[in-house]
């Protein structure tokens, strides 16, 4: 049986990421991300889930160089479940997502709008792609009225 394991997430830094080295010297970063989520009552206010995120080698020294407090980032990678028996000897699990990728993410206020976010955990702006409604005619092409006429 095949299994997929791919998380995409958008969020913003709940604090500055710290760049560390493991006993070998590879980099790696631990940090928070606030995703706001996606389905809010009108009566109440906007809600975030807290997800933590691991990166190693190359994406950690880009987050930690590039990004800090507040600041919206694009993630990409898989979940991970970590288990161990806490001194009561009690079981825990701890969820992060692995960082395969990392990248920027432009906000409304950023992209010349002017429309400023509501608060540290809002929502980012993701520019749509154009709509093409009716497409263009290339007068290359020979117009054929029935599936009879096809050349093939």
């Amino acid at each position: 049986m095949a299994s997929f394991n791919k998380v995409i997430l958008i969020g913003n830094l709940v604090a500055d990421p710290e760049l560390k080295q493991t006993s070998t010297g590879v980099a790696v970063t631990t940090f928070r991300i606030a995703v706001g989520r996606r389905f809010v009552r009108a009566s109440e206010p906007q809600q975030a889930d807290f997800i933590d995120i691991v990166a190693w080698r190359q994406n950690a020294e880009f987050v930690t160089r590039y990004f800090s407090k507040g600041k919206p980032i694009l993630v990409c990678g898989s979940l991970q479940t970590r288990t161990w028996v806490d001194n009561n000897n009690s079981k825990r699990y701890a969820y992060e997502v692995v960082a395969d990728e990392v990248n920027f993410v432009e906000r409304r206020s950023d992209s010349g709008t002017g429309a400023a976010p509501r608060d540290a955990y809002s929502q980012p702006y993701v520019q749509e792609m154009p709509s093409y409604s009716s497409p263009r005619v290339d007068s290359s092409f020979e117009e054929l009225s029935a599936d009879d006429e096809l050349p093939f």
